[in-house]
């Protein structure tokens, strides 16, 4: 797939779907890992209609506020199940994405950040008034959305966001901002059982129909076979040292 503002990716026979948001969320996607709601939803809509769960892995310092909401909305609306993982940072609209998911994962090492909403202004005083309390409508759409997930008072949320509030995974789990929290055992855990699955489906194989031509594999012969072969070479007497040679090794 050639690569636009970020990258989606969808496994239609494992009926899954990957985002991965790493760069700043605006409608004016200027380098290869900004992200536009525009973008994203349209192809959201054209997933395969089998898919059924859609992976979203951030790392974003965030961006703009109508961004990030559309984006929230339309992960929202998807039929499929919605997993967010905070890979690193999920800051500003990057944590109302992460929101949006069904599942949340923080791991161990990554971390949220919630803010009220900013913006650049200018004018008279009237000017600057309305702009105050736009934002504080606009601030309240973040609101919104985190309350939807967490288990703390719409007080106590305000409170954190005009603080600028950083928030460690135990944190997110225990305030609902995260439904899971990975840490470095689980994630050991996870690769052993990926491997364990991938040797499950080698060894599978000896479990189908023999074929109409069945062949005898001795495998302590072709162990013996390898070992004197292996012991032959080093009898061979040694070629001379080259330094080209030992820079490739």
């Amino acid at each position: 797939m050639e690569k636009r503002y970020y990258s989606l990716y969808q496994d239609a026979e494992n009926k899954t779907a990957d985002i991965y948001i790493y760069g700043d969320i605006t409608s004016w996607p200027w380098i290869e890992s900004d992200v536009s709601s525009y973008t994203l939803s349209k192809e959201l809509q054209e997933l395969d209609d089998g898919i059924e769960n859609i992976n979203v892995y951030i790392n974003s310092y965030g961006g703009e506020v109508k961004e990030s909401l559309a984006i929230y909305n339309a992960l929202k609306r998807h039929k499929a199940k919605v997993i967010t993982i905070a890979d690193g940072f999920a800051c500003s609209g990057a944590s109302i994405i992460f929101s949006a998911g069904d599942e949340r994962i923080m791991n161990d090492t990554s971390l949220l950040m919630i803010h009220n909403a900013w913006i650049y202004t200018w004018g008279d005083s009237n000017d600057l008034e309305k702009a105050a309390e736009d934002l504080k409508k606009i601030t309240q759409t973040s609101i919104n959305a985190y309350m939807n997930v967490v288990n703390i008072t719409e007080e106590k949320l305000k409170e954190m966001m005009d603080k600028e509030t950083w928030i460690n995974g135990e944190e997110a789990l225990e305030m609902g901002f995260a439904s899971q929290l990975i840490d470095a055992e689980e994630k050991q855990a996870a690769t052993q059982s990926t491997r364990k699955q991938l040797l499950q489906k080698i060894h599978g194989y000896k479990l189908r129909e023999p074929s109409a031509v069945s062949v005898k594999i001795d495998s302590e012969e072709i162990a013996q076979k390898v070992i004197k072969e292996f012991e032959k070479r080093l009898e061979k007497e040694p070629q001379q040292n080259k330094p080209m040679d030992m820079m490739r090794a």
